[in-house]
């Protein structure tokens, strides 16, 4: 939008009238922020215009386009916007990532003050006001989840071909690991995706606690006590800090996260059968910290097991968390395999290990 322009000046042998007419023209607009242009002898006043605000709302698996904002609108009325779109109450929004200064934003603050980019995304965690029955409905089923293979079929023609090395290398060479807390010497390897597997990131819910699967902080201390703790998932740096943070991880004080990984530290291979998939090299990782972590030391949980292609024998293909509203009270996946790390930390080689069958192996280990 082009910002009005009015007359305050002219040109030589302007009328008497004329001028008071500028005069007051000028004063009424003394309290706007202006610029002058001169064109032909006459000055213009430019009045100022909000800015827009565009924002992406992420929120049920589910992105929501806000663009009719400016700068002089509140969180509130981002708020109000949201609940529009998803009939989430204001009351029931939490905004991920929504700061000034280090705290988050009040709903009286002005969305020029967050100085958020074009179409920033922004994660909201909240719930509708619906009946039972609805709130009990299942949530769609994941697309990855659903459309996963076994990859047994896989391996021989992927892990160990020139071209997917190539890709692994150019990783190790290039990306980038800021490192939250040193390596430490003796310990084993234990990385950790995120969605559905420590998190159900598509159901409904006000807190990160209510999505959080079961026995997560116990889990990790334990796990803290054998093995360094890396985070892996399929998505952007910025999601997985913001998912860290509300589930407590980051700075909880009984255990430490050594790395976390994005979607950039993944490569895309070629399947025979599936075409081209995006995996999770654990080589990267190897690469990069050789001195620390290898095959033999490594195990890797994830629910979509073609991660896994590139290190098979390394790869534990966990139970997805989903429906958290409904599983939350008897989901005991990571009580379970807290104990079955505790009992491989024993070994020095995992290598012998078929992770497949680690139930199995937890059993036989009891029954001993």
């Amino acid at each position: 939008m082009k910002p009005q322009q009015v007359a305050v000046g002219t040109s030589v042998g302007t009328s008497g009238r004329q001028k008071q007419r500028e005069e007051e023209q000028s004063k009424s607009c003394v309290h706007a922020a202006w610029t002058t242009s001169f064109a032909d002898g006459v000055a213009l006043l430019r009045l100022p215009t909000s800015m827009s605000v565009s924002v992406i709302i992420k929120w049920g698996g589910q992105e929501y386009s806000i663009s009719t904002l400016s700068e002089e609108d509140t969180v509130l009325d981002l708020k109000q916007s949201i609940k529009s779109l998803t009939g989430v109450l204001p009351e029931r929004q939490k905004l991920l990532g929504l700061k000034v200064k280090g705290k988050p934003a009040e709903d009286n603050v002005k969305l020029g003050d967050l100085k958020l980019k074009p179409n920033t995304k922004i994660m909201m965690m909240g719930t509708r006001e619906e009946s039972l029955e609805d709130v009990l409905a299942p949530p769609p089923e994941n697309d990855d989840v659903v459309n996963d293979f076994d990859i047994e079929e896989e391996v021989t023609e992927v892990e160990n071909r020139e071209e997917n090395l190539a890709k692994i290398a150019r990783r190790v060479k290039d990306y980038k690991v800021e490192e939250l807390n040193t390596p430490r010497p003796g310990k084993r390897l234990l990385v950790l995706d995120i969605d559905y597997t420590l998190f159900d990131h598509k159901s409904c819910a006000e807190t990160g606690q209510e999505l959080m699967r079961p026995y997560l902080h116990e889990f990790l201390t334990s796990a803290y006590e054998d093995y360094d703790i890396v985070i892996w998932s399929a998505t952007s740096m910025k999601w997985i800090d913001a998912k860290m943070k509300e589930l407590g991880v980051t700075d909880n004080p009984n255990y430490k996260i050594t790395f976390m990984l994005d979607s950039a530290a993944m490569i895309t291979v070629h399947t025979p059968k599936r075409g081209v998939v995006e995996v999770k090299p654990l080589g990267v990782i190897w690469g990069k910290y050789s001195e620390f972590y290898n095959r033999k030391n490594t195990i890797m949980f994830d629910d979509i097991g073609r991660n896994f292609l590139m290190n098979p024998q390394n790869g534990l293909k966990i139970r997805p968390f989903m429906k958290a509203h409904l599983n939350r009270e008897k989901d005991k996946e990571l009580c379970k395999l807290s104990v079955y790390l505790k009992e491989i930390a024993k070994l020095d080689d995992f290598s012998g290990l078929n992770h497949k069958h680690w139930e199995r192996y937890l059993s036989k280990k009891q029954n001993q």
